[in-house]
């Protein structure tokens, strides 16, 4: 670590691409389906609770939700992120991570669980600035 970086904090963490597993998501691939192949893709579960908060599900989107948010922490923690630090938007092997946590945030207000929805937005926030208008929670 040099001096600049003690100083300034850590360097942004970039997930790996999963380039397969992205274009099945974007061509329109059952995200359920993407899950049961990929268990640890954060992608497909922010999908799945995304699908089901616009259902008016939004006890099983936080499921979905808070299983990709745990995926992603998993992945983050491998790549060397250490808890805090950015996490960017703008890179898309990230927005899975991010997308389940802003789906747990939604969800959580749904369902009343305020503290969790504060704690959410607050950790998107710091992850990525541009990340809460870029996903509905700003």
């Amino acid at each position: 670590m040099s001096l600049n970086d003690n100083l300034l904090g850590p360097g942004p963490t970039l997930l790996p691409d999963r380039p397969e597993l992205q274009a099945q998501l974007d061509g329109g691939a059952d995200p359920a389906a993407v899950v049961r192949t990929a268990p640890d893709f954060s992608e497909a579960w922010a999908a799945l609770a995304e699908r089901a908060l616009a259902d008016g599900d939004a006890v099983a989107a936080y499921a979905y939700a808070r299983t990709g948010y745990h995926r992603g922490l998993d992945q983050l923690r491998r790549n060397g992120w250490k808890g805090f630090g950015p996490v960017p938007f703008s890179h898309r092997a990230n927005q899975g991570f991010l997308r389940a946590l802003a789906a747990l945030a939604k969800a959580a207000g749904e369902i009343g669980e305020t503290e969790e929805l504060d704690r959410c937005r607050t950790f998107l926030a710091d992850s990525d600035p541009q990340a809460p208008a870029a996903l509905g929670l700003a």
